[in-house]
This record gives structure tokens, C-alpha cells and sequence, in this order.
């Protein structure tokens, strides 16, 4: 989920340890395989592959179960599964615009999924291009704090194409073009700086700002799509101040 990002980091903790682990661990699963299958099973030749399986490592998925992934999206190892990456569109809460991205191998399942969700959480479907329009595809790569200061980041990624460096509490987002974000994170890397993630998401051009109780509704909806079994992501427009977050937590 992106929306406001401490409660997306917030919550990318807790679902490591709660009882979404497995629905957690199979979304890594299926992201290996796909990169795979679509760019080599050879992680030091598939960026995209190895940002996955390196996700899937800090969040304590098997290494079995990764190198099974890999072999399958790879062909080496029978048993892979035709994914197809779908995008569906829709309205939560006060006006919240929100991008579901399922990757399924089965269209109607996924599409019966996400509608349920939406209109027995008070959001409703949206026509194709009626949302996206409002999102930017960019790399996103998040980067533990512990002792670094934000200059220190800013300073490793910046000739690497970074655009900005957002402070999140426990941890750093530095901000891509999608295309940049290899070199945003190899340079990182370089640097000797850990990093928690890399991937693309959809970051809203315009924000929504919410009280509790919208804040709340938008939460419950998005807890209800992430539940589906194909859907990988959820972004939304939504924004909430620390205040906020605070009176939705107690």
C-alpha cells in the first residue's frame, strides 16, 4: 500500500509478523517468478529479479522457497504459473483515488475479488485511465536510518538520478524516476549503505487530506484488497498528519 508513507512503512512491519505473513511471503513469490520468466532467472543480470529476491530475503521468506521461484519463473523447474499483471481503478472514502495491481492467473477471479472489496468497503470502480492519470510510476527505494543523516543519502544518490529524499521516521525514501532506480540503489550500495526495498511504485501527483474517521475508511478498505489473493499492491491518494495517525493508532 502507498499512500501516506509511515503508515505504508508502518504497516510493511507489522505484516511481517502478523497473520498476513503467508499472504505476504506469496506476493514476494509470485514477484520472483514473474521477474524471472520475464528477464532471466540470472539475478546479476535481471535487476529486477534480484531487487525482488532481496525483498523477499528481508522479509525472511525461505531461501528454498526463492530458489524455487526463480527455477520455475525460469523454466528450469516445472510448476510456473501464467501471471498477468492487471491494474484496476477506483474511488474509496471521501474521494480517496485508488490503483489496485493484481498479478493473477485468472482475470475474473481477480476482477470479482476487487469489486467486492471496493463496494462492501464504501469505494466503487473506476474506468480504465479515470484515476491513473492522478499517478507517476517512480522508483522507490527505502533505506533503514540508524546512524545515517539524510544528507548522507541525499549525497550518495544524487548524481544517480534521486529527486528527492524523504525522511519517515526509522527510515529514508528516496524518490526516482522508475528508470533511474537501479542506479539510485546500486550507488547506495557503493556507498556501503543497507537498504530495505527497491521497487516502482504509483506515487500520487495530488493528495487527499484526512481526519480519523476517513483515515479509518480508507484503512479498512485497503485491508480488504490487500486480503484478495491477487492483489500484490494498493496505491492511493490519500495524506494524513502525524496528529492523525496518532488518534487512528490509540
Amino acid at each position: 500500500m502507498s499512500g501516506h508513507s509511515k503508515w505504508a512503512t508502518t504497516k510493511h512491519k507489522k505484516a511481517a509478523i502478523d497473520a498476513k505473513r503467508g499472504k505476504l511471503f506469496a506476493r514476494l513469490i509470485k514477484n520472483i517468478e514473474v521477474a524471472a520468466r520475464t528477464g532471466g532467472s540470472d539475478p546479476d543480470g535481471n535487476p529486477t529479479l534480484y531487487d525482488a529476491i532481496q525483498k523477499a530475503r528481508k522479509n525472511s521468506v525461505p531461501l528454498d522457497n526463492i530458489e524455487r521461484a526463480r527455477k520455475r519463473g525460469g523454466g528450469e523447474e516445472a510448476g510456473g504459473a501464467d501471471w498477468q499483471t492487471i491494474m484496476y481503478e477506483g474511488y474509496g472514502p471521501n474521494g480517496v483515488a485508488v490503483l489496485v495491481e493484481c498479478l493473477t492467473d485468472n482475470r475474473n477471479r481477480a476482477a470479482s475479488e476487487v469489486r467486492t472489496a471496493m463496494t462492501r468497503n464504501g469505494g466503487s470502480m473506476a474506468d480504465p485511465g479515470s484515476v491513473s492519470y492522478m499517478f507517476t510510476r517512480k522508483g522507490v527505494v527505502i533505506v533503514p536510518k540508524g546512524d545515517l543523516a539524510e544528507d548522507d543519502v541525499l549525497m550518495a544518490v544524487l548524481d544517480a538520478g534521486a529527486e528527492e529524499v524523504n525522511d519517515l521516521g526509522e527510515s529514508y525514501e528516496v524518490v526516482s524516476e522508475a528508470g533511474d532506480m537501479v542506479a539510485v540503489r546500486t550507488a547506495l550500495q557503493d556507498a556501503g549503505y543497507d537498504y530495505e526495498s527497491a521497487e516502482a511504485n504509483f506515487l500520487p501527483s495530488v493528495t487527499v487530506q484526512l481526519e480519523a474517521e476517513g483515515a479509518r475508511k480508507i484503512f479498512k478498505l485497503i485491508d480488504a484488497l490487500e486480503d484478495c489473493d491477487d492483489v500484490q499492491n494498493v496505491f492511493a491518494n490519500f495524506d494524513v498528519s502525524d496528529d492523525v495517525m496518532a488518534e487512528v493508532d490509540a
